[in-house]
């Protein structure tokens, strides 16, 4: 029998062993209730009637400001694509774990749980695909066997590039800025897909799927199955995120909370892996140019200085080796 799952169980079970599992949540509560985010039919921004593209937009802006979050129905993506996506995903995570992780696919960009974890606040039980868009249309990304994926994920990754900058002009707006403004530092040959897989955990009911973290992006779009296991951290606990096959959903990350000057927010958010079923989710991220100034848009009161999208992924990168975890936007604020 093909073994298709990354080795997960053995590089964890002695270090899950010796810790029991403890403070794995990072002392920051145990989840209390599943919550519906807000729903937000994106049908309104294209009414006749334009009290209701006013209040839809709104609810948008609203949402991002006191959740962080939010799902978004009508979306423009088919479900079709939607299907055929899912369907290769499901295909590309069956390929051999070896196929997976040493021959290169797209962009060599295959990553599982995480090696060098010496204590359970950093393990995460998954395996990913993170690619940058720019190298979706390489055909030798693929292989003979997954020719069929490269034009899905095209067609995919042009969806979500112009649902997330439909969404981000509407933010941008709002801010009392041209929509247009985040296009002079965003551009598509400079976001990402990450495909997920969540295996099946039989260790412990406690560990991660994906640890703790905020998004380093301007913006966040998840297609995600019927399984659940996201979670955010709303008030001071953490929720769990009900589901919703027929929604797609949005979240801000740390770029965006800064240009906006903390406006829209960043909210940390984990995956818990399921004891008995596995998960899968594709996340489309919204970046800008490594060397674009990220400023606030309100120069006069800013809070944060002005910093490069390379100055914050070096940072991250230095915090995590150092510390074991992210540190964030407290870095780049002016003192």
């Amino acid at each position: 029998m093909i073994d298709s799952t990354p080795p997960l169980q053995h590089h964890y079970i002695s270090l899950v062993r010796n810790h029991h599992c403890q403070g794995i949540d990072r002392g920051q509560g145990a989840v209390t209730e599943e919550c519906q985010l807000p729903l937000i039919d994106l049908n309104g921004l294209n009414s006749l009637n334009e009290r209701e593209r006013l209040e839809c937009a709104a609810a948008i802006c609203r949402a991002s400001s006191e959740w962080g979050f939010f799902q978004v129905v009508n979306h423009g993506i088919s479900s079709e694509l939607l299907q055929n996506m899912t369907t290769e995903q499901l295909k590309l995570f069956g390929a051999p774990f070896e196929r997976k992780a040493t021959c290169g696919l797209l962009n060599n960009s295959y990553r599982w749980g995480t090696p060098t974890a010496t204590g359970p606040t950093q393990y995460s039980w998954s395996e990913a695909f993170h690619i940058p868009v720019t190298k979706i249309s390489d055909q030798g990304c693929y292989g003979d066997d997954f020719s069929s994926l490269r034009e899905v994920m095209e067609e995919f990754a042009g969806a979500m590039a112009n649902l997330a900058e439909l969404l981000a002009g509407i933010l941008v707006n709002n801010l009392g800025h041209r929509k247009e403004a985040l296009q002079d530092i965003c551009d598509s040959s400079t976001c990402f897909l990450r495909l997920n897989r969540y295996p099946a955990c039989p260790i412990s009911p406690e560990m991660f799927g994906l640890v703790p973290h905020t998004d380093s992006d301007f913006l966040t779009i998840l297609s995600q199955d019927e399984v659940g296991g996201l979670q955010l951290l709303k008030d001071s606990k953490w929720v769990a995120v009900k589901p919703n096959q027929d929604a797609l959903i949005v979240n801000i990350g740390d770029l965006f909370q800064a240009w906006s000057n903390d406006e829209y927010k960043s909210v940390e958010h984990k995956v818990m892996a399921n004891e008995k079923r596995e998960r899968y989710s594709i996340a489309y991220f919204m970046c800008p140019s490594y060397d674009s100034l990220i400023g606030s848009c309100r120069s006069q009161s800013s809070i944060y200085r002005n910093f490069t999208f390379q100055d914050y992924r070096n940072q991250v990168q230095q915090d995590v080796q150092k510390l074991g975890h992210k540190v964030g936007l407290s870095r780049f604020l002016l003192r």
